[in-house]
């Protein structure tokens, strides 16, 4: 008998900071590794040191590049860890741009509360600083996806494709014979620019995603909505502003509003994008082709159509700007970024709109605006909201309860155990009764630091 100790750091009763550490006798594996975000209870827990001790990592495997699942490793190198960093190479080269961006976000924070004197730290620190995320880069290491890599006598994974965003993939970790089978975060069955994503065939213990696990996604008429809200802004001689994550979906509102031009839907009313960020996923496209299903000369004609902004001194160009307008920006969440310094300035304007187009977890700015707050916090003072807030749920990147359950299905046989992970509770909480009626497998729900004792 062999024993493993599976640590539930992060995602486990909540959505946001994907930590799980595996100790087995031969290697200890971390898979994701992210940060907190939303509560405050919940971004306290980043500056908490991890109750494991990271220099005894081996290496962390990235299930993809987004945040919550990669914006702890700076910190994690401060802990002692020396180990390797694998993913795709699209999932490192997304990592590279958001932990260098992050950082970046950290130190500017940092760096205007000391000036403003808005943190109740003194001085206020930075999360990482750059140079902590560049250091990180060194440790980064791609393997390709659909082959079995070898990491120890006994132990061995494979990537295998799950659309949600470039590169994005699900984890199949082979120890002692048993399979098991790390979701990430599983994307639609369709989506404009990825292809559907695969599904597992087999797993002794399946760690799967709950974002949406009480959730339909509604059948909207996307084009109709975004269309509507577009004249009513040109009506309205007004902004809309749409909030985006920058990795998959800014590049998918793109890819939507330069076909809703060309079929002509939608006037050319001016199109900004204004996340750094997000203009540096655009060349990820164009450098892994064969990970997306736009094709080049379409990419092309896309990104001459939009006005990019590559400097701050713009972006206030652009608030400046009298006409009627749409403005695309991050952060998704309105958690940092570029689209707080918009808000600001226009979130008290009754011509203004604020289109909501992913989830929102609980704490962030998105989500106080989806629940109809009154006034939002920005840069440590209070702004009225007077913009018409709305919301596009089917745009989400993530699969919903159906989609969920339909990328289990071909398991073909019975886990011992699913965990359910990255959810809320009630998400999770529907989710559970939904797999164990549909299927009958045992479910368990991890809480936060929970350590679960494997016998193989």
């Amino acid at each position: 008998m062999n024993s493993i100790k599976i640590h539930f750091l992060g995602a486990s009763g909540t959505v946001t900071g994907s930590k799980f550490y595996l100790e087995t006798p031969e290697l200890n594996l971390m898979i994701d590794c992210g940060m907190f975000q939303g509560l405050k209870e919940l971004r306290q827990l980043n500056w908490s040191t991890l109750p494991i001790d990271a220099s005894k990592i081996d290496m962390v495997l990235l299930t993809h590049g987004h945040l919550d699942h990669t914006g702890y490793l700076p910190r994690l190198l401060k802990e002692g860890f020396k180990g390797k960093i694998i993913g795709t190479a699209p999932t490192l080269a997304v990592t590279r741009i958001i932990l260098l961006d992050s950082a970046k976000i950290h130190e500017e924070e940092a760096e205007q509360a000391n000036k403003e004197g808005y943190s109740k730290h003194n001085p206020a620190l930075p999360f990482y600083t750059i140079k902590e995320a560049e250091r990180t880069l060194d440790l980064f290491q791609s393997k390709e996806k659909d082959e079995w890599i070898t990491l120890s006598e006994h132990i061995r994974f494979k990537y295998r494709y799950n659309g949600h965003i470039i590169g994005a993939t699900f984890i199949e970790l082979e120890i002692y014979g048993k399979l098991f089978v790390f979701s990430g975060d599983i994307g639609r069955l369709h989506d404009d620019l990825l292809d559907a994503p695969m599904r597992p065939k087999y797993a002794d213990y399946l760690f799967v995603e709950s974002t949406y696990g009480n959730k339909l996604h509604p059948k909207e008429d996307v084009e109709s909505i975004l269309s509507g809200l577009i004249k009513t802004t040109i009506h309205e001689r007004g902004n809309l502003i749409i909030p985006s994550f920058a990795v998959e979906r800014l590049q998918s509102l793109m890819y939507l509003l330069w076909q809703m031009y060309k079929k002509n839907k939608i006037p050319n009313i001016p199109v900004f994008i204004d996340s750094p960020m997000g203009n540096n996923v655009l060349s990820i496209f164009e450098q892994f082709p064969h990970w997306h299903k736009l094709p080049m000369n379409e990419y092309h004609a896309m990104c001459n159509h939009f006005n990019i902004i590559t400097s701050y001194a713009d972006t206030w160009k652009t608030i400046d700007d009298p006409r009627p307008k749409i403005v695309i920006a991050g952060s998704g969440m309105v958690t940092g970024g570029r689209v707080l310094t918009y808000l600001k300035q226009l979130i008290d304007v009754a011509s203004t709109s604020v289109l909501l187009v992913g989830f929102q977890a609980e704490g962030t700015r998105g989500r106080q605006l989806l629940e109809g707050a009154h006034e939002l916090k920005l840069f440590g003072k209070y702004h009225p909201v007077k913009a018409k807030i709305h919301h596009l749920e089917s745009l989400s990147a993530h699969a919903d309860q159906s989609e969920l359950l339909d990328w289990m299905k071909d398991v073909d046989n019975i886990p011992e155990t699913v965990f359910l992970i990255h959810g809320e509770p009630t998400s999770l909480d529907a989710f559970s009764v939904k797999i164990k009626d549909v299927y009958g497998w045992k479910v368990h729900i991890p809480k936060l630091n929970e350590v679960r004792g494997i016998l193989i």
